[in-house]
């Protein structure tokens, strides 16, 4: 009798885990048709503003309100997700892609830059839903898989660096107004996220969860590891963009063709998520303050190269260092923040580092497009410097306070 009820423990508990394994696949396949949706407007909406904008300093317009449309929208995202459950939330968040694709195709097709940066706003509020697939699969894990999962989902990534740019320098020219098919193949990574989600089985919020308030968000976010995991993140995520919205411009003023800013975009995106394998296994060995560190160096780096050179190559080896550097920071920061709220509090805590980020994101990404027109690719460089400094500062200060134990 004993021997029975401990072989059905144990098979429970092989179904359970391979439950959860199978979410995360589905997840980091959901995850990689939103980062073919984001690689693919990285690529082009900069340069779509540039071609609508009679002031080519709105160049970036789009890519900022792109930006914006998720700060406006993360808050909400994460309540909404907390009373209907991560898998109704996420598929609904699609929606605000297909809205996106089908308004910024009409913006190309009438020729106007205020209908796309309408567009952008609501590829933003896809983004912002989509931005908590990480925290989907930390719901879905085991505490010792936690680190794993995040960086697994993130991998998806991967696929989105290859088939974004991929689609875009298929689409870009395939009807007669130029961007409008890029555009329109976006409805086909919507779609793919839909079905891939029907098929996910995240747990629902639990009665208690969807009521409970937990403590202030002031007193979440006074503690030293949160306040680490949002720079890290926000930090992260300001200098890419920073950098990332500004190299096709710059590289266009270099005298480069579409093609190869497309080719250095896919290979920088896919330098944020191929790590993604082994990032999780690295912060169990190596301690998560470690590994953000790590990632915050590597964007100092970026920066060097980025200024002794403006040849494609010093583009690929400047975006490719930058996008390992921002998945070290941005893995780390998610994994830090995941041990600073219970579990009623997590719509909160993960809405306000979600916040910050976008915050930081619109704020770069608007800036860089003032700079990149009206100081150049080195301005831009040395811009982004201070942002890391910050980070590293930070680190400094968390790593005595921290325990001595890898983070999982």
């Amino acid at each position: 009798m004993k021997s029975d009820a401990k072989h059905g423990t144990a098979s429970a508990l092989r179904a359970s885990s391979s439950g959860a394994r199978r979410n995360i696949w589905l997840l980091a396949g959901s995850q990689a048709m939103q980062l073919s949706t984001n690689a693919t407007l990285i690529a082009i909406n900069g340069l779509a503003g540039l071609a609508l904008a009679s002031n080519k300093a709105l160049a970036t317009l789009p890519v900022s309100l792109w930006v914006i449309g998720g700060m406006l929208a993360t808050m909400p995202a994460s309540f909404y997700m907390k009373i209907v459950g991560r898998q109704r939330g996420l598929a609904h968040g699609s929606v605000f892609g297909i809205a996106g694709a089908l308004v910024s195709a009409a913006a190309i097709s009438v020729q106007s830059l205020w209908l796309l940066c309408f567009g952008a706003l609501l590829f933003g509020a896809q983004n912002a839903f989509g931005q908590y697939y990480r925290f989907a699969a930390a719901d879905s894990a085991t505490p010792d898989f936690k680190s794993s999962a995040i960086s697994l989902v993130l991998a998806g990534g991967v696929i989105g660096g290859i088939l974004g740019p991929g689609t875009s320098r298929f689409a870009v020219d395939l009807l007669p107004q130029r961007f409008m098919g890029a555009y329109l193949a976006l409805i086909a990574f919507a779609l793919v996220t839909i079905a891939l989600l029907r098929f996910t089985h995240i747990p629902e919020p639990a009665p208690e969860e969807r009521t409970a308030t937990g403590r202030p968000i002031a007193e979440i976010a006074a503690q030293p590891e949160f306040i680490v995991a949002m720079l890290a993140g926000a930090v992260g995520y300001g200098v890419m963009y920073f950098l990332m919205t500004s190299a096709p411009i710059a590289m266009d003023a270099c005298g480069h063709p579409y093609g190869d800013a497309a080719f250095v975009v896919s290979w920088h995106v896919i330098a944020m998520f191929a790590p993604a394998f082994i990032t999780g296994p690295l912060i169990k060995r190596c301690g998560v303050v470690n590994i953000m560190l790590a990632g915050a160096l590597m964007n100092v780096a970026s920066v060097g190269i980025a200024l002794s050179g403006d040849e494609v190559a010093h583009f690929w080896w400047s975006l490719v260092l930058n996008g390992v550097g921002w998945n070290f920071l941005y893995v780390g920061g998610t994994t830090l923040l995941t041990e600073t709220y219970r579990p009623e509090e997590k719509a909160k805590a993960q809405g306000t580092n979600d916040l910050l980020i976008f915050a930081t994101m619109s704020i770069s990404s608007f800036v860089s497009g003032l700079i990149i027109t009206e100081a150049g690719w080195e301005a831009v460089n040395l811009s982004a410097l201070p942002l890391v400094a910050i980070v590293i500062v930070a680190i400094a200060w968390l790593a005595p306070r921290y325990r001595c134990a890898p983070a999982v």
